[in-house]
């Protein structure tokens, strides 16, 4: 139990807050995680256990347990799938940071840090694979599709970032169809698992899906806000990994759209430049133009469209605390 109040410990208290409706839940799926992310092997129990404390947030169980129980009652099917989407979740975190050569997440050593990338990819591939032990267990297809095809939208998603990396000419479209891939289809997902296996109708199911598909997108604009303007001290991980890896997020992308052919000139070879004084540099010219106003407002209309889908079910405390999700997905510091 003391492992598990350290790990739930590193959660922002806000969030710690909003997730008291779920909170026995919440222990539960930790419980199963515990269980699980273990081996006999040494290592492997060194490397799986140093994993798990990455999580952090938890927000995807949370979502799973939320969509649920607003939809009706959690069974032992929810504790599973939020297991096992927090997982998958993990492994895409552990893979990210090979991919970003970050080297700090939730105030530890990252794995390709503390170990190294081939670790790193290999741990990736064992939690994908614990994940879909899990909901293989639960003998029903749907799961099992909803899981598969999540996965591999999401590794689609990774695949076009990187095909696209130091394309600063990326339209927005695009923009938002990658990050539609790579992280709102996870929380689509773990919405529709949630209301599907309380035995939600078809539109609610569909509509909680379109609520965790704009709070992904939120979600992911502030966090490439966050690696523009955040404080790694706060944030507890590696920033400025977008512009090292030359990721075309929002606020560069309206940069460079308002931007002069000289303005742009020399943003680029900011750009360029080796060293990791990209943020510091590009800074004035993001402060300068509206692009850090309007990534944010754009956050902000996705968070409120995602609170609009919250119309199909009934007025409480859960729904107002899947509000509240949306809105802190967008202000918060890490």
């Amino acid at each position: 139990m003391k492992q598990l109040v350290e790990q739930r410990a590193e959660a922002p208290e806000a969030l710690r807050r909003l997730y008291a409706p779920v909170r026995d839940e919440l222990d539960n799926v930790e419980e199963i995680l515990r269980d699980e992310l273990r081996s006999d092997h040494p290592f492997v129990d060194r490397l799986v256990k140093h994993g798990f404390r990455l999580g952090g947030k938890r927000l995807r169980p949370a979502l799973v347990l939320f969509s649920g129980k607003a939809c009706g009652t959690l069974k032992p099917e929810h504790l599973k799938l939020a297991a096992a989407v927090e997982m998958i979740h993990t492994a895409t975190l552990v893979h990210d940071d090979v991919l970003d050569e970050a080297t700090l997440r939730r105030h530890l050593d990252t794995v390709n840090a503390r170990w190294d990338n081939e670790a790193s990819v290999l741990l990736g591939d064992y939690l994908f694979a614990r994940a879909v032990r899990i909901v293989s267990s639960l003998d029903d297809p749907f799961a099992s599709r909803a899981i598969g095809e999540t996965a591999q939208t999401m590794c689609e998603g990774e695949l076009r970032q990187v095909a696209r990396r130091g394309d600063y000419d990326l339209a927005e479209e695009d923009y938002f169809d990658i990050i539609a891939s790579k992280t709102a289809v996870l929380t689509a997902c773990c919405c529709r698992l949630g209301s599907h296996y309380a035995g939600a109708g078809q539109d609610v199911c569909e509509a909680m899906a379109r609520f965790g598909h704009h709070l992904g997108i939120a979600f992911q604009i502030a966090d490439d806000l966050l690696d523009l303007l955040g404080d790694e001290a706060t944030a507890g991980k590696s920033l400025g990994t977008d512009l090292l890896k030359q990721k075309a997020t929002l606020p560069l992308i309206r940069l460079f759209s308002q931007a002069s052919e000289r303005d742009r000139a020399e943003v680029l070879a900011i750009l360029s430049r080796s060293g990791n004084h990209r943020r510091d540099a590009l800074r004035p010219w993001l402060e300068g133009s509206d692009a850090i106003d309007y990534a944010r407002r754009k956050a902000w209309w996705y968070a409120q469209r995602a609170g609009e889908q919250l119309d199909a079910l009934p007025p409480g405390e859960v729904c107002d605390v899947l509000r509240q999700l949306s809105e802190f997905v967008v202000t918060r510091r890490q």
